[in-house]
């Protein structure tokens, strides 16, 4: 259990759901942490929480901060260097849905600021730890993605068009930085059963669409993916041992992630587990 032994990380979006669970695994696998979230309640619980299991050495932090803000981002990693001196990982996990509706009749201002919190609350954060991780000459960033990333979804649009934003810059950033010994990739954490699950069944067939809201439901009465196959995938991204693994999109249901340390070399110049367009090849077409 101390795959992240010494290891310094920010985790956003981490008072409940699926940051919760990942701030807890890096806990439990050694990290310090500093968990932010735009609400204070459940935040300080989860704080609290994490305290009471901590090891000697360990110090779990808690900061209020709205990543869509960048004076709070500042001052959220500024806090970070204060009270651990560095920071090696980065997990933006911090996103929404936003609204949910034909495009036509959404309101536009609700469209704008979710992609402000999906997009720029991952690009900013990312901008402002660079300086330090750079200091160190290493440091791990993980992007959250999800099916927004590489499959349409009518009537959540906001969401779907940021998160594929979201992969094109990891992957972008990762060739800016990889020199520098930064991993930075996205991950896929499957169909979660969270508050944002809880979201789409609430916004009705009528908003979302009758195939997506049955599918939905059928998630909830399934229990959905396991939180922790998601955070044992960011453990791994935190940790030495998925050093040199860089712009990639990761499942982590459907990806061999522990053992791709073994093919680095070959993902290095690859296309593999990236955002790429189909040309009739492809699908066995001659157009």
């Amino acid at each position: 259990m101390n795959k992240l032994q010494g290891r310094c990380a920010l985790v956003t979006g981490a008072s409940q759901g699926f940051g919760a669970a990942i701030a807890e695994s890096y806990v439990a696998e050694g990290a310090s942490v500093l968990l932010c979230a735009r609400g204070g309640g459940l935040l300080a619980e989860i704080g609290d929480k994490l305290r009471a299991t901590a090891r000697e050495g360990q110090h779990i932090e808690t900061c209020v901060a709205d990543v869509s803000k960048t004076d709070d981002v500042d001052r959220l990693v500024q806090t970070a260097l204060d009270r651990f001196g560095r920071i090696d990982v980065l997990v933006n996990n911090a996103g929404v849905y936003g609204p949910m509706g034909r495009i036509d009749e959404v309101d536009w201002r609700e469209w704008v600021d979710a992609t402000l919190i999906n997009i720029l609350g991952t690009v900013y954060p990312c901008r402002a730890v660079l300086p330090a991780m750079l200091r160190q000459g290493r440091g791990k960033i993980i992007n959250l993605s999800g099916g927004g990333a590489t499959n349409p979804m009518p009537r959540i649009t906001a969401y779907a068009t940021s998160k594929a934003a979201v992969v094109r810059f990891t992957e972008s950033l990762a060739l800016e930085v990889r020199d520098a010994r930064i991993d930075v990739n996205a991950v896929a954490p499957g169909a979660l059963a969270t508050r944002l699950l809880d979201q789409a069944i609430a916004a009705g067939p009528e908003k979302v669409g009758q195939d997506f809201h049955a599918r939905m439901i059928k998630i909830r009465q399934e229990g959905g993916t396991p939180l922790q196959r998601g955070a044992e995938l960011c453990v791994y991204l935190a940790s030495s041992a998925s050093n040199g693994i860089t712009g990639r999109l990761l499942s982590a249901v459907w990806d061999p992630w522990s053992s791709l340390q073994e093919h680095a070399a070959e993902l290095q110049n690859s296309d593999i587990y990236t955002l790429r367009r189909i040309v009739p090849e492809d699908r066995g077409q001659r157009w």
